[in-house]
């Protein structure tokens, strides 16, 4: 175990609270205008899954433990869960639902990604920020709407739903932001 500050912690990283593990989910550094700045962090505790969130002053110490990171290569999904590679070793590593999250939709086959585990269980990934897809439905184009700069809902090839510019239609690749599946530019392939 390590002890950092508060507002150093990132999403994957894995702290000691109270003899219990938690992996970071979500960390924001807060400056108010008048106060104390503060980390405010929501975490998933290893063991049991639960969900916690708690907030610490930017200059707080926190207990950081040691987590193995290592990227991997995505290979496929099942029952038991989400299967990843070690392109260094082809050691293969299955990780949980829980674990995955709200990344799952993102993932295709041979992306790579970062695996954090701990005491050889993988505890958090991290993808890369940006994943092409194809626009599988959309409003059709209007004329004169190309001008404008707004945007239209489409679907992508992984089900997710997101805004598009009014030129991209249905077949066009898109590349988008694995954080929160915004639009960011046509693929250039």
């Amino acid at each position: 175990m390590v002890k950092v500050i508060a507002s150093s912690l990132r999403k994957g990283n894995v702290v000691d609270k109270d003899g219990k593990l938690y992996v970071i989910l979500f960390a924001e550094n807060i400056h108010p205008g008048k106060g104390t700045p503060v980390t405010q962090l929501d975490m998933r505790r290893i063991g049991d899954g639960v969900k916690v969130s708690e907030r610490y002053r930017t200059t707080e110490q926190v207990e950081r433990a040691y987590v193995e990171e290592r990227e991997h290569t995505f290979l496929y999904a099942d029952g038991e869960g989400y299967h990843f590679m070690n392109p260094e070793t082809y050691d293969q590593v299955a990780v949980s639902e829980a674990v995955v999250g709200d990344a799952a939709p993102y993932l295709q086959e041979g992306m790579p990604v970062q695996v954090s585990q701990f005491n050889g269980v993988a505890i958090a990934l991290v993808l890369p920020q940006r994943a092409t897809f194809e626009v599988v439905e959309t409003e059709p184009t209007t004329k004169g709407q190309t001008a404008s700069s707004s945007y239209k809902p489409a679907v992508l090839s992984n089900g997710v739903r997101t805004t598009v510019p009014p030129h991209i239609a249905p077949g066009t690749r898109v590349v988008v932001m694995t954080a929160d599946g915004a639009y960011v530019e046509r693929a250039k392939d």
